[in-house]
């Protein structure tokens, strides 16, 4: 047996997501892994075992290892934590403040908020904690929620365990579909939330737990529900408010699963027909990534707290938000108008009409600069010295077409259609395929769209696609490699995708392309299943994500109709780095001179070909990149809806020739911080 004594480092303690990397690392080895936190100890491949420990930042943990692999085990675990666990640059961040503070005076923070809040708030004000920033007008609509009737009837002891296993199933097909929906909205940060989901469901010691008392008679659901109340009251009962929050984590995966278990249909939670400020004892993460845009302004929790996931996911959509009110927001009847503070924690209740003046105020304030981007979202991006870069939207859907609509967008630059094939058992037939191309066809109006084909495999799998066990998927059959594998999949998607030209400018993109060989395989599906169809032609392209891609570009171009570059995947294979690796996830940044290397090889060789260049990755968004990838000559910039017209605004604003001076001396750079620093 191997020993380990070491401190944890992250500012945060064994949160969810480093916990999370943890128990993947310690599921890696056969050997029995143990982690002991003064009188408690966890099985460190159970994430559930490891949040109940409640490790804080500077706590010491003990490790045992036993088994075959336990020397390498230990090595690994050791410079995983060594590393951060993910959080290495926070870290190092919060060191290097402790070491600038210390034999400084600490200044007095925040001496007017605490004088403020020590005087009695008016009977008409809430003071909550600040959740989300933003601030909202309008009347209250207190949540309601599917009511849950649980029974402790049995059938049999094999049928009750097949209910569970398939409604897991299920529930995992769900929560990738909130994953996928994140990802949407370019919150990779806040796409892990539901990563941890997933890891609760399967969750090894709660699996087991439910199952012993199916042995002991009782039903699937009740054995579930009562597992999972008692594990989030154990999790809810941590001296830690950050890891005592995971309890609704909890909530949130077993409200999902019992759900299923019991049948209940329609949506988790209802909305009036008119804009609302939701109030509510606390909403779940799933609930949060649900809620109606249009129907609600913003939300008060009675309880929560700002590190909770839902605070984390309303600050991502941009939702005004209030948590830990206390309960006397409960009382509160629907209907009276209220003004909601999520940068005071304040809830003012039916404000005076000056209160509601200086309220609107204050809003169009903090709104100003997104106003008038967006009174200018339809206008063009265009360069002060006249140079036009397309930009426009990633989407996963229908309703994100319409919002893209709304938001400027100048086209569909990537239509993420595995929406379409997580949450199900089965794949979509292509009838259901085509309606929803075609009705993304037709809320574009005409303007182009790329449709990325099924991107699955790696870190997305399929539930009803059997795939065997690989050592690392993400260099296994993923993308282009998974779809041509099963040709019956992908012959209907594209079957779906060309019948939906005649309702709009639809183009076919190919996802994780490396060699040659595989486009011209993928095209010739397209051209045989468009004879068969007797339809027009449509332009074809492919992602830039793998290196052999773009050092292989000049080539490419002579063959394909465009290029568009993921940088999320093209920075993971460039510098060989995991984005959820332990101690490298911190490190992959899309601005390494490497990947803008690659970037400019790319489109280089196809504007020498007449052939244009989009980026659809992270990177197209972020403020610092703007400036250099414009200059590097990228002709498209596909990004998230919310970030469309801040991203016009941006482009409007620089000087094409500056752009690309700048662009060259980032090239030039030896490290992605040296970029930034450049900008």
């Amino acid at each position: 047996m191997k020993q380990l004594e070491i401190v944890i480092q992250n500012p945060t303690g064994l949160h969810a997501r480093p916990a999370k990397i943890f128990v993947n690392l310690a599921k890696q080895y056969q050997s029995d892994i143990r982690v002991f936190h003064g009188e408690k100890k966890a099985n460190a491949k159970s994430l559930i075992s490891m949040l109940t420990l409640g490790v804080q930042s500077g706590s010491g943990i003990r490790i045992e290892v036993e088994g075959e692999d336990e020397d390498a085990a230990i090595v690994a675990i050791e410079e995983a934590i060594a590393g951060g666990l993910g959080e290495e640059e926070l870290i190092e961040q919060v060191a290097t403040e402790t070491e600038t503070a210390q034999g400084e005076e600490k200044p007095i923070k925040g001496k007017q908020a605490q004088n403020e809040s020590d005087a009695p708030l008016p009977e008409n004000m809430i003071q909550g904690i600040a959740g989300a920033p933003g601030i909202a007008i309008g009347p209250i609509y207190h949540l309601k929620r599917t009511e849950i009737k649980v029974e402790e009837t049995f059938e049999s002891e094999s049928e009750e365990k097949n209910q569970l296993q398939e409604a897991i199933e299920k529930a995992k097909g769900q929560v990738m579909r909130l994953h996928a929906q994140m990802l949407a909205q370019n919150a990779s940060s806040e796409a892990a939330i539901f990563d941890v989901h997933l890891e609760l469901l399967d969750d090894v010691e709660l699996l087991d737990a439910v199952l012993e008392k199916i042995n002991q008679k009782q039903s699937a659901a009740f054995a579930w529900q009562t597992t999972i109340d008692a594990r989030a009251e154990m999790v809810a009962g941590l001296d830690d408010p950050l890891l005592a929050a995971r309890a609704a984590d909890l909530h949130d995966v077993g409200y999902r699963v019992l759900r299923i278990l019991v049948g209940v249909d329609g949506p988790a939670i209802r909305f009036p027909d008119h804009p609302v400020i939701v109030v509510a004892d606390d909403l779940s993460p799933s609930d949060t990534v649900s809620l109606d845009r249009d129907k609600v302004l913003g939300f008060c929790t009675a309880s929560g707290g700002p590190t909770a996931h839902t605070a984390i996911i309303a600050r991502a959509l941009s939702l005004p938000a209030i948590v830990s009110a206390g309960e006397r927001i409960l009382t509160l009847g629907d209907g009276p108008t209220v003004i909601l503070n999520g940068d005071t924690g304040l809830l003012t209740l039916d404000p005076t009409e000056d209160e509601i003046a200086q309220a609107k105020s204050l809003q169009q304030a903090g709104q100003k600069l997104r106003h008038e981007a967006q009174q200018k979202a339809t206008d063009p991006a265009v360069t002060v010295d006249g140079h036009r870069v397309e930009i426009v939207a990633n989407i996963g859907g229908v309703a994100g077409a319409q919002d893209a609509m709304k938001s400027g967008a100048e086209g569909v630059g990537l239509l993420r259609t595995e929406f379409l094939f997580l949450e199900r058992i089965s794949p979509p037939t292509e009838e259901e395929q085509f309606a929803v191309y075609r009705d993304i066809a037709k809320t574009m109006q005409g303007l182009p769209i790329i449709v990325r084909t099924l991107d699955v495999g790696g870190d997305k799998p399929l539930p009803y696609i059997k795939m065997p066990e690989e050592a690392n998927p993400f260099l296994g059959v993923r993308g282009i490699r998974l779809c041509m594998a099963r040709p019956e999949i992908l012959r209907e998607q594209i079957r779906a995708v060309l019948r939906a030209t005649k309702y709009g400018k639809l183009r076919i993109m190919f996802p994780m392309v490396s060699d040659l060989s595989e486009w011209h395989e993928a095209r010739a599906l397209v051209e045989e299943v468009r004879a068969e169809l007797g339809t027009d032609p449509v332009e074809m392209g492919i992602m830039i994500e793998v290196p052999s891609a773009a050092v292989m570009a000049d080539v490419f171009a002579e063959h394909v109709d465009f290029f568009s570059v993921g940088t999320n995947d093209l920075t993971q294979y460039t510098l060989a780095m995991d984005r959820m690796h332990p101690q490298l996830a911190g490190k992959s940044d899309g601005l390494h001179p490497a990947v803008l290397r690659l970037i400019n090889t790319t489109v280089q060789a196809a504007h020498k070909a007449g052939k244009w260049v989009g980026v659809c990755g992270e990177l197209g968004a972020d403020p610092e990149a703007v400036p250099i990838l414009v200059g590097l000559g990228v002709d498209e910039l596909s990004v998230t809806v919310p970030a469309i017209p801040t991203v016009k605004a941006q482009v409007r604003v620089l000087k094409y020739e500056e752009a690309q001076i700048l662009a060259k001396k980032a090239l030039s750079c030896g490290t992605a911080s040296e970029v930034r620093e450049l900008v």
